[in-house]
C-alpha cells in the first residue's frame, strides 16, 4: 500500500497535524507513507518515524507538475490532503491516487473521492474551529480511530548537540529554572508584542524567580532578540541571536525549557508537542482556529472592538496587543510554573 499525506504549509499547522499523521500511520503500519510539503516546514518533522520518504514541493525542478509525475510511478492508493488548496487535490488527481480524502474547498470537490466539509456559521461564513479537529476528522474519514490531540515532535542527535552548545556558551545551568521566551511571528507585525513588555517579563523572571531565559529568534529576528536580551539587563537572560539558528535547534531549546512564553506563532506548538507549559500571547488571531486542548497553556487575548481581525499588519493602533500587559503575563507564567513547572529534560534525550 502506498500512501500520500500533502501536509500543512505553516509550521503550526503541522504540528497540530501530528496527531492525524499518527494516527494514519498506526492504521496503515506496513504502507509504504510519503510526506509532500514545502521544503521550509520539512525540519518540523526531522527525527519522527512516520514517514519513508519526504517530497518537496518548491525550489528548481520541484514543481507540481515534476511531483505529480513522481507519485503518479509510485500508484498511490491513499492521498490524504491537510491543504485545502487546489493544486494539492489536482497533484493528487494527476497522480492517480485510487482514494483522495480532502475538504470541498476552492471548486477541488470533484477531485476528491471522499469530501468533507468545514463548519460555516449562520451567515455562511467558515466558523473558527481548532484546526487540530479537522485534521483528526481527516484521518478518521481515511480509516483511522480517533486521532485525540496529543502532539508530538522529536529532534536528531545534531539538535541535540547544538542545543548543548548554546548551554555551554551562556553558562546556563541545568537544574535551574529556564524560560524560553518567542516574540516573532511570521504571520505578520500585528501578532508582535512590544520588546520592552518581553524585556520586563524576562526582568521578572529573572529577579522573581532567579530564573535563566532565552529569547528565541528566526534569521530574520535576531536584532528584536538582541534588543530584548539588552534592554532587560540581566546577566541570566541571554539572546538565541548569535547561534547557527535552525528549526532543529528551537525544537531542542523548547524541549528542555520549563516554560515558553510565546505570541501566536508555530514554535508555540513545540511546546505542547514536548510537554512543556506555554503562555500564548494574542492579538488579531482567532483563539478557535489553534485550539488544541492542551491542559498546560494559558491563552491571553484583549477583547477589543476591532477584532480578532486576522489582518497581518495593524491599520489603526494595535491597541489588542498593547492592551496586554507585562503584569497580566507574569500572573500567567508564574501560575503555569508553581502548577506545572519541572526541570528541564537532560541534554541528549532525543524523543518527547
Amino acid at each position: 500500500m502506498k500512501v500520500a499525506l500533502f501536509l500543512p504549509n505553516w509550521i503550526g499547522d503541522l504540528v497540530m497535524a501530528t496527531p492525524a499523521i499518527r494516527a494514519l500511520r498506526q492504521q496503515f503500519p506496513s504502507a509504504t507513507f510519503l510526506g509532500i510539503c514545502k521544503p521550509y516546514v520539512a525540519p518540523t518533522l526531522d527525527g519522527s518515524p512516520w514517514f519513508d520518504r519526504m517530497l518537496f514541493l518548491g525550489g528548481k525542478g520541484r514543481g507540481w507538475m515534476s511531483v505529480a509525475r513522481e507519485l503518479r510511478r509510485e500508484r498511490l492508493d491513499l492521498a490524504v490532503l491537510f491543504p485545502n488548496s487546489f493544486r494539492s487535490a489536482w497533484v493528487s488527481w494527476l497522480a492517480g491516487a485510487k482514494r483522495i480524502v480532502g475538504y470541498d474547498r476552492y471548486l477541488r470537490g470533484w477531485m476528491l473521492t471522499d469530501r468533507l466539509h468545514a463548519t460555516r456559521d449562520d451567515k455562511g461564513g467558515f466558523k473558527p474551529m481548532p484546526i487540530i479537529d479537522d485534521y483528526n476528522r481527516l484521518a478518521q474519514t481515511a480509516g483511522c480511530p480517533n486521532p485525540g490531540y496529543r502532539m508530538e515532535l522529536f529532534t536528531t542527535p545534531s539538535d541535540e548537540q547544538a542545543a548543548d552548545e548554546v548551554w555551554r556558551r551562556h553558562g546556563f545551568d541545568s537544574h535551574r529554572e529556564t524560560v524560553c521566551l518567542n516574540p516573532g511571528a511570521a504571520f505578520g507585525a500585528a501578532k508582535y508584542w512590544q520588546a520592552e513588555h518581553f524585556a520586563k517579563i524576562a526582568q521578572d523572571l529573572s529577579d522573581r524567580r532567579d530564573a535563566q531565559v532565552l529569547v528565541l529568534c528566526g534569521p530574520s529576528e535576531r536584532e528584536m532578540a538582541n534588543r530584548i536580551a539588552s534592554l532587560a539587563e540581566r546577566p541570566r537572560v541571554r539572546s538565541l541571536a548569535d547561534a547557527p539558528l535552525s528549526l532543529g535547534l528551537t525544537k531542542a531549546l523548547v524541549k528542555r525549557s520549563t516554560l515558553l512564553v510565546t505570541t501566536d506563532s508555530g514554535p508555540r506548538h513545540f511546546a505542547a508537542a514536548f510537554d512543556r507549559p506555554v503562555v500564548s500571547l494574542f492579538g488579531p488571531t482567532h483563539i478557535e482556529w489553534t485550539e488544541t486542548y492542551f491542559a498546560k497553556a494559558i491563552h491571553l487575548q484583549k477583547k477589543v472592538p476591532c477584532g480578532p481581525c486576522q489582518l497581518r499588519v495593524c491599520p489603526t493602533d494595535h491597541r489588542c496587543m498593547k492592551e496586554l500587559t507585562p503584569a497580566e503575563v507574569y500572573r500567567a507564567a508564574e501560575e503555569l510554573l508553581d502548577r506545572h513547572g519541572r526541570m528541564p529534560v537532560p541534554a541528549g534525550r532525543q524523543a518527547c
